[in-house]
Parts: structure tokens; sequence; C-alpha cells
């Protein structure tokens, strides 16, 4: 069996690829330049692209930042020290959302899949912890499965392709209990939207407090830092 994991470099996507290759998919990862202000989770995609012994890691360059629209392209400020639970910013979508993202690189995901006969795409969301983004949500995902099993060759002629987000439901804590479980690495993770020009992470973003509540949930030291 073979799957396309949408690698970003985080833990989540990690995970989500250790997950998939301990049932027995063969991985073929796929990392998207969109001209995200954090690259170094890039980097760190490489890294775990190779502790992941994929069969290929594919990088490619789609400039969402021209296109604009979210303060992860450099739109606005990257929000800072907000309290992060569904109630207090329930129907708000924070600024870090980028525009139709998840759409773009489940296209991709999807041109890929159908050239190297895959059989499914990997994909990290998670709708329990707090994120706010609509392309995260389960019935998303079922909506762009229905779209693969009518716009591509492979859906037409009965081979429908599988989208498989594995940490959909679980908390951080428990994603990071589950990779610790499967051996991963999390020291080669990268996780905050606004590392200081040092390269060091911020420890106040969105992204940073998440990880960083993950962890001291599991009851586990971070290995990359407080938030990397």
């Amino acid at each position: 069996m073979r799957a396309v994991l949408l690698l970003s470099g985080g833990l989540d996507s990690y995970t989500a690829g250790a997950i998939a290759g301990g049932d027995g998919y063969e991985l073929y990862a796929l990392t998207v330049r969109y001209g995200q202000v954090h690259e170094r989770e890039v980097e760190a995609a490489r890294h775990v692209a190779r502790a992941l012994a994929v069969k290929r890691h594919l990088e490619l360059d789609v400039p969402l930042a021209k296109i604009g629209g979210s303060a992860l392209v450099g739109e606005g400020d990257i929000p800072k020290d907000r309290v992060l639970d569904r109630e207090a910013d329930a129907g708000g979508i924070p600024s870090t959302y980028v525009p139709a993202r998840n759409t773009v690189f489940l296209s991709l995901a999807m041109a890929w899949a159908e050239v190297i006969g895959a059989e499914a795409i990997v994909i990290d969301v998670n709708a329990l912890d707090y994120s706010g983004y609509p392309d995260c949500r389960p019935e998303y995902l079922r909506a762009f499965e229905r779209v693969a099993a009518l716009a591509t060759r492979a859906g037409v002629e009965g081979r429908p392709l599988r989208i498989l987000a594995p940490l959909l439901e679980w908390s951080k804590a428990q994603i990071i209990r589950r990779g610790l479980d499967l051996g991963v690495d999390y020291g080669l993770t990268w996780s905050c939207y606004d590392p200081s020009p040092g390269g060091a992470p911020c420890g106040r973003c969105d992204s940073c407090i998440l990880r960083a509540r993950g962890f001291a949930e599991a009851g586990v030291s971070d290995p990359a830092g407080t938030s990397g």
C-alpha cells in the first residue's frame, strides 16, 4: 500500500506519518513551501522525512503568500498569548487561517497519488484541540474524499482515494503519547509560527502554546524545548 503524507515538519504530521507507516503504508511525503513566515518547518520536514524513511520526499513551491489573507504569510501580526479554548473563540476563525490551504494541499496530494498509484492521503488535521480552521473539520474531509472519487481516474475506475486523518479526534497529549509509543523523536519537529531572528521559538503563538500544553498534559518534557 502507498500513501501520500502531507508533511509540515510539525509533531502532528510526524505522528500521523508514523501511524500510517505502522499500518503498512509505504510513505511518499509532500511538503509545500507556500510563503509561510515560519519556513523553519520545511527544514524540520526534511529531518522527519528521513526519520520516517519515506520512499520519496517532494517539496513544491506554491506561493499562497501572493494571494495573502493570513498572518502566516506575512499579512498582519501573528497572534500571541491568546486563551485557546472553544468557548472563548466560538465561531471565530484566527488570523493564522490560510485561505483554502488544506484544499490546495489535498489537491496536490491527490494529483501525486494518481501518478504513483497511492491508495490514500494522510493529513494531520485535528478537530478536538483548538484550531478554529474550517478546513480541519470531519465533514470537510468527507467532502474532499467525495471530490477525489469524482475527479480522478482511479475514482472513476472504482479505486477511490481514502483521506486518512488519524489524529482527528485526539487531544495534543494523546497525539504525543501515541507518537512516543511509536518511537517518534519530537526533537526533530518544529511548531512555532513566529520564531525569533535567531531561530528560537517564540513560546507565545497559538502553536507554541498548544504544543507546550500537550507535553505538560502528557507528563513528558519537550525534547525540542518548551515550544520548538
